[in-house]
């Protein structure tokens, strides 16, 4: 996509147009055409020119309906980082090719659009105002989400953002329908008023996920919980709804919330290879996982261009560690199990 630095009033009428195609029941805009997914016999022949950020070490997947062609691993907003070190992980990212980065705290936004100044036509930039949005009663109406996406974008100093993703924690069950149509209705205003290019949810609750993607068109990119412990649900799986309603998904908390590691770095590498080739080799979700380093960003794209399947020793290893990893999760991440079918 080659009109990510356009400004808000030059994409204002595109995004409109294709919001109100949507409310009037229509297809979704270029579903059928350029984003249409290819017979198997007939692949689908992609223009690099065309991918942000392209490096053809890099490997890249189709956001969804969004059409956008987004590596194949991201990096993630939660970091120990302070700024000057990410300013080096986000330099490191535009050299391998990895073109997006999801933020869902105000200040790893202002951080992370901060390391992307003068070189914001390099990535995409995802936000989230977890604090002040939907897991916050207070901010429950479209109205109040909407002024919480104008706080962010001021803070970080943006005119728009490439996705808008509420953050829709449900402690204690799902949002109420009300809550779910104020969601709506605030994403679908962003478009409108050319603050968001695209729009989604990130959620811990897969049935009401599933609810939300099928009763909403509106939705273009859902992030959820995907680790190595996770596979398709024999029945009731999330993943035919996302193929059929072409939304696109990012997995989050790859490694577990961290309970996959040991401390010792080189076997931690190892791990974290293992599992992103797993995660890749499942087709499923793009990962998302954060970098604290130079090294853990070079790592994730080693995994990328090493075989994808396991092999049979490899999969034993990854099946204790996994087990070992369910095992060490903390109490504040013990819901990660619910996300062992998908």
């Amino acid at each position: 996509m080659n009109d990510h630095r356009s400004t808000r009033r030059e994409f204002v009428r595109t995004t409109a147009w294709a919001v109100a195609g949507v409310a009037g029941g229509l297809r979704i805009l270029g579903q059928e055409t350029a984003n249409a997914a290819p017979p198997a016999s007939q692949p689908l022949a992609v223009d690099t020119s065309k991918i942000l950020n392209y490096n053809e070490n890099m490997e890249y997947r189709r956001l969804g309906k969004t059409g956008l062609m987004v590596s194949v691993v991201c990096l993630g907003g939660h970091s120990r980082s302070e700024q000057e070190q990410r300013n080096d992980i986000v330099s490191r990212c535009i050299d391998l090719g990895i073109n997006y980065i999801d933020a869902c705290w105000d200040n790893e936004v202002i951080r992370d659009a901060k390391a992307l100044k003068g070189r914001r036509d390099k990535m995409y930039l995802a936000l989230s105002h977890g604090a002040k949005e939907v897991r916050n009663e207070e901010y429950r109406t479209s109205k109040k989400l909407l002024e919480s996406l104008d706080e962010l974008l001021r803070l970080s100093e943006q005119e728009y953002t490439d996705l808008w993703r509420i953050t829709c924690l449900e402690p204690g069950g799902r949002h109420s329908f009300d809550t779910s149509c104020e969601i709506v209705d605030a994403l679908t205003k962003a478009k409108q008023q050319g603050k968001a290019r695209f729009v989604g949810i990130s959620s811990h609750d897969r049935r009401w996920l599933k609810f939300m993607i099928e009763y909403f068109p509106q939705i273009d990119v859902v992030l959820f919980p995907f680790t190595t412990m996770s596979k398709t649900a024999p029945k009731d799986s999330l993943f035919p709804a996302l193929k059929q309603c072409d939304v696109g998904a990012f997995g989050i908390k790859p490694f577990g919330a961290g309970s996959l590691f040991t401390g010792d770095k080189a076997e931690d590498l190892r791990r974290a290879r293992l599992a992103i080739r797993y995660i890749l080799a499942s087709n499923t979700v793009i990962p998302i996982p954060g970098a604290n380093s130079l090294d853990e960003l070079d790592n994730l794209a080693l995994a990328v261009k090493e075989r994808r399947s396991l092999d049979v020793k490899e999969q034993a290893e990854l099946d204790a560690m996994s087990h070992q990893m369910w095992a060490n999760l903390p109490p504040g991440y013990r819901w990660l199990r619910n996300w062992e079918y998908v």
